[in-house]
C-alpha cells in the first residue's frame, strides 16, 4: 500500500458509486430462483423496490443470501462512466481508496472486481454497516486522511470530520434515504461519480 499523503486521498463507496449493485441484485435473484425478475420501478433507490420480487423469509431468504458469494462480489458491473471518472481523478494526482460497508471476507473479491473492470483502485477497506454509533466508515476515512468522501447513502456521512469534503451521490429518487435535515451536512450533491469528478476538478482548480 502506498503511503498516505495528506490532501491527495479520495475515499469512494462501491455500491451505487462505482458498481451497479441493483443490476447484480437481479442477477443474484436469477441465480437463486432460476428466473431474473422484471423491472418494476427504474427510479427506485432500493433493489427490492426496483425489481418485481417478493419479500423473503425462512428457507427462501437463506437460499437468496447464499447467492451473495465470492463470485457475486467479484462480478458486479461498473456504473457507466465510473471507470473513466476514476481515471481522471488519478490523472489529476489523487489516490483513490474504496471504503465499503461489507463483510471483510469479501473485500478481496471486491478488489478483484474493481481490478477486472479497469478501475485504478488498489485498496478496499471493508467496514461494518451498523449505524448505531454514527457512520461505520468515519474511522476509515479519518485514518486515510482523506480530503473527500463520496457515498450514495446519506447516513454514512454521519460523523465524517468537517475537514473532509462530503459528496453525496443522489441516484434514483423513489424511496431514497437521501432526504431531510442531514443534507445540510453535505458539501456537494451529484447525480453520479462522473458528475462529481467534473465538479471536483473544476472546484479544485
Amino acid at each position: 500500500m502506498r503511503p498516505t499523503t495528506p490532501g491527495n486521498v479520495i475515499a469512494l463507496d462501491a455500491d451505487g458509486v462505482l458498481l451497479d449493485y441493483a443490476c447484480a441484485y437481479a442477477d443474484a435473484w436469477g441465480d437463486a430462483f432460476g428466473e431474473r425478475p422484471q423491472l418494476r420501478d427504474p427510479n427506485a433507490y432500493w433493489p427490492i423496490d426496483r425489481w418485481a420480487v417478493e419479500r423473503l423469509e425462512g428457507a427462501r431468504l437463506a437460499m437468496f443470501r447464499a447467492a451473495f458469494d465470492e463470485e457475486f462480489w467479484s462480478t458486479i458491473p461498473a456504473i457507466p462512466g465510473a471507470v473513466e471518472a476514476c481515471q481522471r481523478l488519478i490523472d489529476a494526482g489523487y489516490r483513490l481508496v474504496c471504503v465499503s460497508a461489507m463483510e471483510d471476507a469479501f473485500a478481496t473479491a471486491r478488489l478483484h472486481n474493481l481490478d477486472s473492470l479497469g478501475f485504478p483502485i488498489t485498496e478496499v477497506i471493508a467496514t461494518r454497516s451498523d449505524l448505531s454509533q454514527g457512520s461505520p466508515k468515519a474511522m476509515a476515512v479519518a485514518k486515510l486522511q482523506a480530503i473527500a468522501f463520496v457515498d450514495d447513502y446519506l447516513p454514512y456521512h454521519r460523523g465524517i470530520a468537517p475537514s473532509v469534503h462530503k459528496a453525496l451521490i443522489l441516484r434514483e429518487p423513489s424511496g431514497s434515504p437521501n432526504i431531510g435535515e442531514e443534507l445540510e451536512l453535505i458539501n456537494s450533491q451529484h447525480t453520479n461519480l462522473a458528475a462529481f469528478t467534473d465538479w471536483w476538478l473544476n472546484f479544485r482548480n
